[in-house]
């Protein structure tokens, strides 16, 4: 089968490689100022693996789209309506686009499937691929879960049967709603379980994980999905990849952002922490952990506090 995959950071350039890996024939697209892409170019290699030398390298959009029977996206979440702008000017009738990416429209309050859908319609066939994984353990053969989930059971299948290995074990999601907002949620989840290590309340993690899932629970139910799926593989399986992990992005930010240490990389948590903002008031769904986290982040408030103050909140029942 013919696969592109459109972003070449450190998530792009790993599923291009594993699928490659696959015996599938991949392009690997990046934009034409990309430094990730110009280093790929040159060295076949980027700080974490080096891509197979029949895999094809390419800045043209047109090329990969043209190219690929599946398209998987990995980019940044708040560039996706951007580039699905583009893609409706090509052809894509019958192609199947896969988002493998975790984030919700900071400014809408809009799921990924939701912006793509509403760029380039339903000519396509649309799934998204969320789940644990970090790239350094994938690369160094360690295995782990992951969810394929569309609105269509039987692309649903054929993706996760077509992608599956004993790396990656796909299951095959049955809540679209449920697993596009859990698997963006986990991000401001990490970002608050880093704030914990980074003023000295490690310990209190574990409450952070099970008040996180039952928060975000709620929200999926008052959205239409089913609030178990947040306690799957998309959202508190995703957590000690999240929450606990040297790799993890997200943790690390929540823990630089509270010493005050520069950050330079991307944390998507941040993002989406704004637009579960939105979500809460649009539902009417109480999202405390959430909203701590946006009032550290964009009101400066004291981190120790503000954590301190989540916990220790009024006593009430657990469920």
């Amino acid at each position: 089968m013919n696969i592109s995959v459109l972003g070449c950071g450190r998530w792009g350039a790993f599923i291009a490689w594993y699928v490659c890996g696959l015996n599938h024939k991949v392009t690997l697209w990046g934009r034409e100022n990309s430094k990730a892409l110009a280093e790929l170019k040159e060295t076949r290699k980027n700080q974490f693996l080096t891509l197979q030398d029949e895999m094809n390298l390419t800045s043209s959009l047109d090329e990969a789209i043209s190219f690929g029977e599946y398209i998987v996206i990995s980019i940044s979440a708040q560039q996706l309506r951007a580039l699905a702008k583009q893609i409706n000017e090509y052809n894509v009738e019958g192609k199947t686009f896969i988002l493998c990416m975790k984030g919700i429209e900071s400014t809408t309050g809009k799921r990924l499937t939701q912006v793509f859908r509403e760029e380039v319609g339903y000519k396509c066939n649309l799934a998204i691929w969320v789940g644990p994984g970090h790239v350094q353990d994938f690369v160094a053969g360690i295995p782990n879960c992951m969810v394929i989930g569309s609105d269509n059971i039987e692309v649903t299948k054929k993706i996760a049967d077509e992608l599956s290995s004993d790396l990656i074990r796909f299951y095959y999601g049955q809540d679209l709603i449920g697993n596009e907002i859990g698997a963006a949620a986990k991000n401001v989840i990490g970002i608050a379980a880093g704030m914990l290590d980074g003023v000295g309340y490690g310990s209190l993690k574990g409450a952070l994980m099970a008040r996180g899932a039952r928060e975000v629970s709620k929200l999926v139910r008052a959205m239409g999905g089913n609030e178990l799926t947040a306690y799957g593989l998309s959202h508190l399986g995703d957590y000690e990849a999240t929450l606990f992990s040297s790799h993890s992005n997200n943790r690390q930010f929540g823990e630089d952002f509270v010493k005050k240490n520069k950050f330079s990389k991307l944390a998507e948590g941040v993002s989406t922490a704004k637009a579960l903002q939105l979500l809460s008031k649009t539902y009417n769904v109480d999202l405390p952990i959430c909203n701590a986290i946006n009032s550290i982040i964009g009101e400066e408030q004291e981190p120790k506090e503000i954590l301190g103050n989540l916990f220790g909140r009024t006593r009430k029942f657990e469920f």
